[in-house]
């Protein structure tokens, strides 16, 4: 099974333990992975903001580069969800585009929900020994239903304790340019967000998205917390972060 990660621009200019952790995962699982050289981003950017020709253009960028795959997969329920959700808006009336670009959406899977579902993944090399609790980030929960795969994997690992937080599917308060246009609204949403994280008594905050895990830890830092981790989901299942 040849598998392309999509390793996604956040992570690879922020936090790049994530995609390998990634790799590791997919790679112990037992695929073939090809990380495209060329990859950047998705386009969400540019849809969030209207600019529908940009982000056709690396939606376009995205089919050249990964439609030779068996599957696409990213960790994160962000990028997956742009691409399963909106790409086929970016080519309606495009005929010959539009098969293709289905084609692509239908490979095109969340890094947990890929494992579960499709590799049927029931152990992780991942020795993580702790409490810890899930933010349920948006896109991954509302456009791909990723809610249950993510626990499922945790569950396999015998030093996890999830620990539930009150409110864990609400929003963080990122939402990509949300943050940018709504400021002292998005501050607000990321405090309650980490009320919760802390009222959990986790020791981390695991997640699915890098978006999620710069603001809240982000937050959590400026308000004096420098004990809890946050990590993401792919960094405790395949172990060896920088904790």
């Amino acid at each position: 099974m040849r598998v392309g990660l999509f390793v996604t621009c956040l992570v690879d200019l922020m936090r790049p333990s994530v995609g390998f952790a990634a790799l590791k995962l997919l790679e112990s699982a037992g695929c073939e992975v090809v990380v495209p050289a060329s990859q950047t981003c998705c386009g969400q950017p540019g849809w969030n903001s209207g600019d529908r020709t940009a982000a056709r253009a690396l939606a376009q960028k995205v089919l050249e580069e990964f439609e030779t795959c068996d599957y696409l997969v990213a960790p994160s329920g962000s990028c997956a969800g742009m691409i399963r959700s909106h790409y086929p808006d970016l080519f309606k009336g495009e005929a010959a585009m539009t098969v293709r670009i289905e084609r692509l959406c239908a490979k095109a899977f969340e890094l947990t929900d890929f494992l579960v579902n499709v590799l049927k993944v029931t152990n992780v090399p991942g020795d993580y020994q702790g409490t810890v609790t899930y933010h349920d980030a948006c896109s991954g929960l509302r456009e791909l239903g990723v809610k249950a795969q993510p626990r499922a994997l945790l569950s396999t690992m015998p030093g996890v304790t999830l620990e539930e937080m009150r409110d864990c599917e609400t929003c963080c308060g990122f939402g990509g340019t949300f943050a940018i246009k709504y400021g002292e609204i998005s501050s607000q949403m990321a405090a309650n967000k980490c009320a919760s994280v802390k009222a959990s008594g986790a020791s981390a905050v695991v997640l699915g998205d890098l978006g999620c895990m710069l603001n809240i830890e982000g937050r959590l830092r400026k308000d004096g917390d420098m004990k809890t981790q946050v990590l993401h989901v792919a960094e405790v299942l395949a172990g060896g972060f920088d904790g």
